[in-house]
């Protein structure tokens, strides 16, 4: 995604195409299921190279957050880890995740359609999303593991 493809997006969405929002949106490409720290790394408190996105924590809280409530960025919130974010987002998708070494990997929904499972019993809500988290270990770990044994 070019610079020029985000500012637009934002725009689109209802947001002002900022440097901050532009540099968490690139920063998230190629990164995947990526945490807060994750993406403080990568972007640096004065933002990638020839930037002008100075952004500090809670800018960083404060972007991802407004990419979130636009439907720009999906958070996922595996237990025992720190808040995820990711760009795939809109086609109610699932995650595995690693019991070892943390690593996250993307399911397709089982049935195609959001929201993909339905409860028992709605108590009268209107459905519109199911997250389902598998847990367990990754092929190297799993790898790992039979060594060891």
């Amino acid at each position: 995604m070019t610079g020029q493809d985000a500012s637009e997006l934002l725009r689109r969405r209802g947001l002002r195409s900022t440097a901050q929002r532009r540099a968490v949106l690139a920063a998230l490409q190629g990164l995947p299921h990526a945490s807060a720290a994750d993406l403080e790394e990568r972007i640096g408190p004065s933002g990638p190279e020839g930037s002008a996105a100075v952004l500090s924590r809670q800018g960083l809280y404060n972007v991802l957050e407004d990419l979130t409530r636009v439907h720009l960025v999906r958070c996922i919130e595996p237990a025992g880890s720190p808040a995820r974010f990711e760009l795939r987002v809109g086609d109610n998708h699932h995650h595995l995740v690693c019991r070892s070494c943390g690593r996250i990997e993307d399911v397709d929904c089982a049935v195609g359609a959001a929201p993909c499972l339905a409860p028992v019993r709605d108590s009268g809500f209107t459905v519109d999303e199911a997250e389902v988290t598998w847990w367990g270990r990754c092929a190297d770990c799993s790898r790992a593991s039979e060594r060891l044994a």
